[in-house]
């Protein structure tokens, strides 16, 4: 007893193989492969942006931070010992609050706006890449 499902069903299943839709179905297999790349290419753009959002992100307050925490420490120490106060007034002399590489500047700001800039590469990189998936 060798059950079939119904024909509709069964195209839909195997596709149907029909000689009179041959550029149509090349038409769709260059579809398919153009949606396919760009499918690849906004997932890997969401990736690495997922990656280095959270950590220039997190770098950037940081080093914001980090001039006041220190500031705030020396302070506290002017009361304590004089010798400990130079030293981390020396220390604190040493964070730079802008650095040069190369053609770009390195700003704490700069750092966070890359951060956030990078999250919202990352949302458009999955909306595209979902709307890609859908129509593949």
């Amino acid at each position: 007893m060798d059950m079939q499902p119904p024909r509709h069903v069964a195209d839909r299943l195997i596709g149907a193989r029909d000689d009179a839709k041959g550029p149509i179905a090349v038409g769709a297999l260059i579809r398919t492969g153009i949606w396919s790349i760009s499918y690849f290419a906004f997932y890997f753009v969401q990736q690495i942006a997922e990656l280095l959002a959270p950590l220039l992100l997190i770098l950037g307050i940081g080093w914001y931070i980090l001039p006041h925490i220190v500031g705030a420490i020396t302070t506290s120490a002017a009361n304590a010992d004089p010798q400990a106060r130079d030293i981390m007034n020396h220390v604190a002399s040493t964070i730079p609050y802008q650095l040069q590489i190369g053609s770009h500047l390195l700003t704490p700001g700069s750092l966070i706006f890359d951060g956030f800039l990078l999250m919202a590469i990352a949302a458009i990189g999955a909306t595209i890449s979902a709307l890609a998936a859908r129509n593949m």
